[in-house]
């Protein structure tokens, strides 16, 4: 069935006239105008700004905290000699932070080693072991964080105690107290007041490159774009900025490792935009982390050699499918463990890769519309990540029972976590606790904001030119979504690898579009069949063998009344998942589920009816086998009767035990129907029968075949049965439904 992932909210339309003057002027439609003033920018100067920002809009490193004290040390080390280390993270934040000081710090001469922490050896954040190999090994005498958080104080502690410096660069979540480093440069630092907060980790190590280096290092700004859009901040302000002019770098980039990535994933560099950044580079760079060292992802980003490029990008790409056969492999064992009862689900195994545990969490969400933690089970600990509905703060529901946790950490909709596996229990209970005393709706689906209903009749390639003015789309400038309804569907099928993914074809007026849905390819016979199907959709330009068309892109769908859906015929598999009514085994508990295939059609009809309407189904399949099919058949014709009479009357006795199948094919009268109006014989006293043996009574009054209820039975049986297997099932659905 088709089942909504989200919430729809519709935006309430608000216009101004003045400004809708000043978006004309700028070239951008109505519609654009109303979808800006909406999200804020509702003056000449906001909306230059949007349109055509400029590095010179960019703020000034040195308002960020200790900026000066850590570019004074930075270049103390350089004219000294020192041997400086960057220590990164394992997401493409980290990598691209790291590579961003590495490419800044060689270009003023310094002597640099690069290290990202493996998230199976050495966890996430400064780690104290590492430290001191690089100090006591190495000889390395400072050390520069990167998107490693802002914690780590025994590390920390540790490289201070053995004479070497820690400046630490970073934007997550500042705890209440900081560590003992040489300097902290933060956008959120306390003791400054950076004009915009939420800057990446890369966006900080851009700052402290452009501040080392004394001007805008335009050159970097694709490795800003990669980490920007991967870690999903928001593209406002300065990100936008500089995302929107690292994407430009990035069409044309020299970096031999990027392009070899663009190579092996057909990435066309003029057609890329912040979308390839974020469904095809920054999964494949995450997928390294997520598997395995993250370390060669420094050479692939910052290295001269095409042949090791090259190595490093394919390696990645197999990382990248070995990661998808992973999730989708823990995906289906998690899902398997759901536990309809509860409203968290709390899914753990031994065995699973904790690299990958949130994808699979927020797969589970999104199909589900339930918090869900999935945890991977070893050496007595659960280790793993959450994600929850915006109904359920994960992090404020967690936060007061970290004595549960041997680590914890996150924000209201994502955690990560690791517990004692004996305390699992305990958690499902806090958890549980949580949502009643809240009394929360833990069945709440996340809100999905639709912008604005779409006229399909008036959309054309210049109206999604005109919204792409708007791009690049992430975190507080969503991609608009629009609402549309009243189409008719003209085809719907399976497409891509084992048929995950959905396209429709759909039509209004003269206008026809195309429809993609990634991940819906199981429900084509769903959607080929829908009546009052609504989409909430996403409008792309679609560029294939010099041809360029519009495409929509499903966000989410929904069905307007009942779902009614034809599975009749052999060769249409029942749907998976959905309770089954055959009435010659034992009937389903059907009380909480809100679909259900009508698999047959019982002898008493009243009983099928009776369920369909004392339950308040979304959705019903029609399979609709019947056992004897007398509606092929007819209920006997007068001719049928009398040939059958004249035959019989001319044996004394008739065995129908041995003789009925020679007694068919001689009449041309299918078994089924011959037994029946053999029995209709005998309910009007034709015939006798007594151990198999039939005997005609010749003395019989004349009388109506009509006159026999076992015929009008018959008569009643073939008109349902025909309805039930040739009538639409908006038919089926109303006869069942008359009382």
């Amino acid at each position: 069935m088709i089942i909504p992932t989200y919430n729809w909210q519709f935006r309430p339309q608000v216009e101004d006239e003045d400004f809708t003057k000043i978006a004309k002027k700028a070239g951008l439609g109505p519609e654009v105008a109303r979808l800006l003033y909406s999200r804020g920018v509702k003056k000449q100067e906001a909306l230059s700004r949007f349109l055509t920002p400029t590095l010179d809009d960019l703020h000034d490193p040195y308002l960020l905290h200790d900026m000066d004290k850590a570019v004074e040390r930075i270049r103390r080390a350089i004219e000294d000699g020192e041997f400086i280390l960057i220590y990164g993270d394992y997401d493409a934040d980290g990598m691209t932070s790291a590579s961003i000081v590495k490419e800044s710090l060689e270009q003023l001469g310094a002597e640099v080693a690069v290290y990202l922490p493996n998230r199976f050896t050495d966890g996430y954040g400064p780690n104290a072991s590492v430290y001191k190999y690089f100090i006591e090994q190495q000889g390395i005498s400072l050390i520069v964080t990167v998107d490693n958080g802002v914690a780590g104080h025994e590390a920390i502690d540790l490289a201070q105690s053995m004479g070497v410096d820690v400046i630490v660069t970073d934007h997550h979540s500042m705890p209440e107290v900081l560590p003992d480093a040489y300097a902290i440069v933060h956008p959120e630092h306390p003791d400054a007041d950076y004009p915009f907060k939420h800057l990446a980790g890369c966006g900080v190590a851009f700052k402290l490159a452009c501040a080392l280096l004394e001007e805008v290092q335009v050159e970097l700004l694709d490795l800003v774009a990669i980490g920007t859009i991967a870690d999903m901040v928001s593209l406002t302000d300065e990100n936008r900025i500089m995302v929107q002019y690292g994407l430009e770098v990035l069409r044309n980039t020299q970096r031999m490792g990027l392009q070899e990535m663009f190579n092996i994933a057909g990435i066309a560099r003029n057609d890329v935009t912040e979308e390839t950044v974020g469904f095809q580079l920054a999964p494949r760079l995450n997928a390294l982390g997520r598997l395995d060292d993250p370390n060669p992802a420094i050479d692939l980003l910052t290295g001269f050699d095409d042949e090791e490029a090259r190595d490093i990008a394919l390696m990645i790409h197999e990382k990248n499918e070995e990661r998808k056969e992973i999730v989708q492999a823990i995906y289906q064992e998690a899902k398997a463990m759901v536990d309809p009862a509860k409203t968290v689900q709390i899914l753990a195994k031994e065995g699973w890769n904790p690299g990958v545990l949130g994808i699979v969490a927020g797969r589970l969400l999104e199909e589900l519309g339930q918090t869900v933690i999935v945890l991977n089970l070893e050496d007595g600990r659960a280790k793993g990540s959450a994600r929850s509905i915006e109904a359920l703060d994960i992090f404020e529901a967690l936060a007061p029972h970290r004595n549960l946790f041997i680590a914890f950490g996150g924000h209201a909709g994502a955690a990560g976590m690791t517990l004692e596996a004996d305390k699992l229990d305990t958690l499902s209970e806090v958890l549980e606790s949580y949502v009643l005393d809240k009394g929360l709706d833990a069945t709440t689906k996340n809100n999905l904001s639709l912008d604005e209903e779409l006229d399909l009749e008036a959309l054309t390639i210049d109206v999604v030119k005109n919204f792409e003015r708007l791009a690049p789309f992430g975190m507080d400038n969503q991609k608009p979504v629009f609402y549309i309804r009243d189409f008719q569907i003209e085809n719907a099928r399976a497409m891509g690898a084992s048929n995950a993914h959905l396209k429709l074809k759909i039509s209004r007026g003269t206008s026809n579009f195309e429809v993609v849905a990634f991940g819906k390819g199981s429900l084509a016979a769903e959607f080929s069949q829908a009546k009052g199907l609504e989409l909430a959709v996403t409008l792309s330009v679609n560029q294939w063998n010099g041809q360029t068309t519009l495409q929509l892109m499903m966000v989410d769908a929904r069905v307007d009344g009942v779902q009614l859906f034809n599975i009749r015929g052999k060769s249409v598999p029942l749907p998976e998942g959905i309770p089954v009514l055959d009435f010659t085994k034992d009937l389903p508990d059907l009380t909480t589920s809100p679909a259900v295939v009508v698999k047959n059609i019982p002898e008493d009809l009243n009983l099928l009816k009776q369920i369909i309407q004392e339950q308040d189904f979304s959705a019903i399949y029609f399979k609709n086998d019947i056992d004897k099919a007398y509606y092929l058949t007819g209920y006997g014709t007068r001719e049928q009767f009398a040939k059958l009479y004249k035959t019989i009357y001319q044996f004394p006795e008739f065995d129908i035990r041995y003789k009925l199948k020679d007694l068919s094919t001689y009449l041309k009268i299918e078994q089924i129907l011959l037994v029946k109006m053999i029995q209709i014989f005998e309910e009007l006293e034709f015939v006798t029968i007594s151990d198999g043996v039939m005997k005609v009574n010749k003395d019989a009054s004349k009388r109506e075949i009509s006159e026999s209820q076992i015929f009008q039975d018959l008569k009643q049986t073939v008109k349902v049965q025909e309805m039930m297997a040739l009538a639409t099932v908006q038919e089926i659905y109303d006869f069942l439904m008359e009382k």
